[in-house]
């Protein structure tokens, strides 16, 4: 795993998530600027997924398993897409909401990436 496109990806994530839960607390359902960010934030997600097969292809193996790992990443790199779908669907504050909540998700999701492959051991 790159270290610094775990923190792009946490950061960004936890960005889109204010600008959504803004949104939110205004009353305003997700708009093209939302979904512009949230493609921003997938990409990330995405690239990150393509590093870590690559990575996996090239024989390095997580701390706790593959298995584990690959389920934390498909989960990760899907997270915001889904969200952002939902939000397209429910043009309420909620969906706005939503959107805030899966980018929180896919925050947490980065730590425990960055965790499941050994960044947090000393």
């Amino acid at each position: 795993m790159i270290d610094a496109l775990t923190i792009t990806v946490a950061v960004s994530a936890l960005a889109l998530a204010a600008w959504c839960g803004l949104a939110a607390f205004r009353d305003q359902p997700t708009k093209d600027w939302h979904l512009i960010g949230m493609a921003l934030v997938s990409l990330l997600g995405i690239a990150q997924l393509v590093v870590a097969v690559v990575q996996l292809a090239r024989g390095q193996s997580p701390d706790q398993g593959t298995a584990l790992f690959v389920s934390y990443l498909l989960g990760a790199a899907a997270c915001v897409p889904a969200t952002g779908f939902m939000s397209l669907s429910e043009r309420t504050r909620w969906g706005s909401a939503t959107v805030a909540a899966g980018a929180v998700v896919l925050a947490v999701l980065e730590v425990r990436l960055f965790d499941i492959w050994g960044g947090g051991s000393a």
